[in-house]
């Protein structure tokens, strides 16, 4: 139902001339789009301390309204705030902030992938075809871990009953620094902040705040039956 756009991966040959900074060539392997797309991710710089891979999360903003999940089984250890309407937005749009984790097998299976594809064209100068530089490798981690992001945010929607909207409006920002959160980054989920605007999905949340009403039983009546 909620249909959000992320980045997508697809290998494209790479010039054996190396006439780019790591990341673009990179970007060019992957065909990664520089171009912010509905819930992809906005980095935003921040003073955060980076230990190992445990970056330090942007506080908690004061105030909101802490929402409930639809099911105690999604997003395990996720919160999310309404923080209040939207500016410069329709009526009925919230402004939502969200922490959660990026799932690890999540973020290692999207690392398979991205080096898959990569390999599939690339053609780096010094290396034999096929062949990702040592050098290129937390660029790739970076990709996995971005990406992982966009999909747990994708997925709070439906975890709190809510819809995204389309276009720029939709966009996501993660509050901390993506190359802080995967400096030094070997396994295990990631946690994260972010903030994005949305809607209550009426449906859900007309059957959750509307609970079926009582059923009164005529006990005389139901024993004369008998």
């Amino acid at each position: 139902k909620h249909c959000l756009r992320s980045i997508k991966y697809h290998a494209i040959a790479l010039y054996s001339k190396m006439k780019s900074s790591i990341p673009t060539l990179l970007a060019t392997v992957l065909g990664f789009s520089a171009q912010t797309a509905a819930f992809a991710p906005i980095p935003t710089q921040s003073t955060s301390t980076t230990l190992l891979r445990a970056a330090e999360l942007i506080p908690e903003p004061e105030g909101g309204e802490e929402l409930l999940k639809m099911s105690e089984s999604s997003l395990p250890g996720s919160r999310m705030k309404n923080m209040g309407p939207a500016e410069d937005q329709e009526e009925g749009v919230f402004s939502f902030w969200l922490t959660a984790k990026a799932d690890g097998a999540k973020i290692k299976k999207l690392r398979t992938q991205t080096e898959k594809e990569a390999s599939k064209n690339a053609n780096f100068p010094g290396f034999r075809k096929g062949q990702i530089p040592p050098w290129a490798q937390p660029q790739m981690t970076g990709f996995a871990v971005q990406e992982a992001i966009i999909k747990t945010c994708e997925e709070s929607l439906e975890a709190y009953g809510l819809e995204n909207l389309s276009g720029s409006a939709g966009e996501v920002t993660v509050n901390e620094d993506i190359k802080d959160l995967c400096k030094g980054y070997k396994s295990g989920g990631i946690a994260f902040t972010a903030k994005y605007n949305g809607k209550f999905d009426s449906a859900v949340h007309a059957v959750v705040e509307s609970p079926a009403e009582d059923v009164v039983v005529d006990v005389e009546v139901v024993a004369e039956a008998e």
